[in-house]
């Protein structure tokens, strides 16, 4: 079941703990001012989540998720885990078609991801571009992130 959270009380946020990609970004930032976290939930347990962040722009850096926006065009995925192998794959698909039907001004799907071989094989394997090759970070984009990720 895909989990939407937006409450620095619940209880899934204790799984941040785990984040592997920005471990240094704490727990309420991820849930206030234009940002989330997703969860696949199984059994009350996360098989993977990822945090969400909504802007009218495509950061470039971490210190660039402090600017959100009301009307957001573009939904940027900073980190991803998960806890079962394909669960991530999952996880996006789900979020990316959740996220078309609650925010429909959003129109662009971006990674602020690290400039690592395992990122870059995730979203290139599941149809992202190179969008912007930054400093620190790449962004991916998924033109058509619902087709892209579509398995039936």
């Amino acid at each position: 079941m895909l989990t939407f959270i937006r409450d620095i009380s619940n209880k899934l946020l204790e799984f941040i703990k785990d984040d592997p990609v920005r471990p240094e970004i704490p727990r309420d930032f991820r849930v206030t001012d234009g940002r989330m976290v997703a969860a696949l939930v199984e059994e009350e347990q996360p098989t993977a989540m990822v945090c969400v962040s909504f802007h009218d722009f495509i950061p470039e850096d971490v210190k660039d998720l402090n600017t959100t926006s009301v009307v957001p065009t573009t939904a940027v995925f900073y980190t991803i885990w998960s806890y079962k192998a394909g669960k991530g794959k999952e996880l996006l698909i789900q979020a990316v078609r959740e996220i078309q039907k609650s925010h429909p001004s959003v129109t662009r799907f971006v990674t602020l991801s690290p400039k690592t071989d395992v990122a870059r094989r995730f979203h290139l394997r599941n149809g992202a571009i190179v969008f912007r090759e930054n400093v620190d970070t790449i962004n991916y984009e998924y033109a058509e992130p619902v087709k892209e990720f579509d398995t039936k």
